[in-house]
């Protein structure tokens, strides 16, 4: 499923509503993932990471329509310019935020399964939010997913790791 969303997520960069059911299977495949190699780390720090990105994407949101009611219906001003700057600050530091937190549930994604391609991942995602600023991360930030989607379909099948049980007692001799 993480790959599925993962697969979603590099499309929604053009389609948008696809992004939105690429992160929702991203979520539910790293919870699975999590159970799987019993390491809660995992879910826990992608949902964070989600939260982190809702929260910037709202961000953004404000920015836009900060720019729209003080930019053409007031005629500029603190709404337009001011406030706009300080959406597009707060953005910012929240993509950091979501990239450093998909970075940890990377890297531990990297150390459970042995496929070392999520530790470039997580780094990509860190660089390409930092970088967001002057554009190219925004690249960088596909580049991350797509490799992602590779890494998720590329992930070696393990045997659901097993409780050692005891053996059953022997019989009562008589």
């Amino acid at each position: 499923m993480a790959g599925i969303g993962a697969l979603l997520l590099v499309i929604g960069s053009f389609v948008p509503f696809l992004s939105l059911v690429g992160i929702i299977l991203l979520l539910v495949g790293l919870r699975d993932l999590a159970q799987h190699y019993n390491d809660n780390d995992i879910f826990q720090n992608g949902l964070y990471a989600v939260i982190f990105g809702l929260i910037g994407i709202v961000a953004v949101g404000v920015v836009l329509v900060s720019f729209f009611v003080g930019g053409f219906l007031l005629g500029g001003g603190f709404l337009g310019l001011g406030g706009g700057i300080l959406g597009l600050v707060v953005a910012f530091i929240f993509y950091i935020l979501m990239a450093v937190y998909f970075r940890r549930a990377f890297d531990s994604l990297a150390d459970k399964s042995g496929q070392g391609t999520f530790r470039t991942v997580g780094l990509l995602l860190l660089i390409g939010a930092i970088l967001t600023i002057v554009l190219i991360g925004l690249l960088l930030i596909f580049i991350a997913w797509i490799l992602a989607t590779i890494a998720f379909f590329s992930m070696t099948p393990t045997a659901t790791p097993q409780l050692s049980t005891p053996p059953p007692p022997p019989p009562p001799q008589a």
